[in-house]
């Protein structure tokens, strides 16, 4: 804990949330507060995942690519690497793939 922060401010604290929001509402905010927390991990969770097996070159992803893809894929234009459809970020740079330039056969 901050050095500032003891056992009686905390108890301070609580008793003011409770006072604020009432016995009742405190078991549904725990909740909802659980479950915003579990989205967002759930949710770096899956971009990490992705990010990963975009760099690792899955098999998966490379066959996304070539079963008639290419039209959405792109080349980002910070460093020119080609981009897989889907991908908000440059896996290369990180550069946002909004300014990528789309593949014109």
């Amino acid at each position: 804990m901050a050095g500032w922060i003891g056992p009686w401010e905390l108890l301070l604290l609580l008793v003011i949330v409770l006072l604020v929001f009432g016995p009742k509402r405190l078991p549904e905010m725990g909740r909802s507060l659980g479950k915003g927390m579990r989205e967002f991990k759930n949710s770096i969770t899956e971009h990490t995942d992705s990010l990963t097996r975009h760099m690792d070159g899955d098999d998966e992803l490379q066959g996304e690519l070539a079963a008639g893809d290419e039209a959405d894929a792109g080349f980002c234009a910070a460093c020119g690497k080609a981009s897989v459809p889907g991908d908000s970020y440059c896996s290369g740079c990180g550069a946002p793939l909004e300014q990528s330039v789309a593949v014109h056969d």
